[in-house]
């Protein structure tokens, strides 16, 4: 489907190789793999949030957000209720009601550190910290021991092939999918 590869995921729809060679049959065949392999992954990464959700015993929706505001807390920039719509992909109202639940929870706060005072800051509470740390510690030091099996370079260049494929994302949403997606065919 996504690289012209028969419904058997065995080589082209008309049955040949794609060069007479079958070297792009065999690209073909990586990109599958890779794009399952990441795929997969974010699988996985959706299935801990919402374990992590059944473990807080929120709707995994609140269990996502609140995983966004604890993420950008530990990069240094925190979410304002907009930001975190976006990366949730809520609406401003819908994002406004879960984040009165994590409030009522005690799992966030909300602060106004801004010179502009308009502006709200979302900080996790002081006792959510500690949960969420003993939750996803062993799968962040799962996932460190992995990648400490790679050379520095590779992981460099991973980090690139992942930027590239984010940027290709994000131009895709922003413009053939902006109003949910290409037009489909006619029948």
């Amino acid at each position: 489907m996504t690289n012209g590869r028969g419904a058997d995921g065995h080589g082209p729809a008309d049955g040949g190789t794609a060069d007479g060679h079958g070297t792009a049959d065999r690209e073909a065949v990586r990109v599958d793999r890779v794009m399952d392999g990441l795929r997969a992954f974010g699988a996985n990464y959706t299935e801990f949030t919402r374990r992590f959700a059944a473990w807080l015993g929120l709707h995994s929706t609140d269990a996502a957000a609140l995983v966004e505001i604890l993420y950008a807390e530990d990069q240094g920039a925190p979410l304002s209720p907009a930001r975190l719509s976006e990366r949730v992909s809520l609406s401003s109202g819908a994002t406004a009601i879960l984040l009165k639940r994590l409030e009522q929870a005690g799992h966030i706060v909300r602060t106004r550190e801004s010179t502009d005072r308009r502006v709200v800051t979302l900080r996790s509470s002081p006792g959510i910290r500690p949960r969420a740390m003993a939750f996803f510690g062993p799968y962040s030091e799962r996932m460190a021991e992995a990648m400490a099996a790679y050379p520095p370079e590779e992981i460099e260049r991973f980090e690139q092939f992942l930027g590239t494929l984010r940027s290709t994302m994000d131009a895709l949403l922003a413009n053939e999918y902006e109003n949910g997606g290409p037009t489909p065919p006619a029948s």
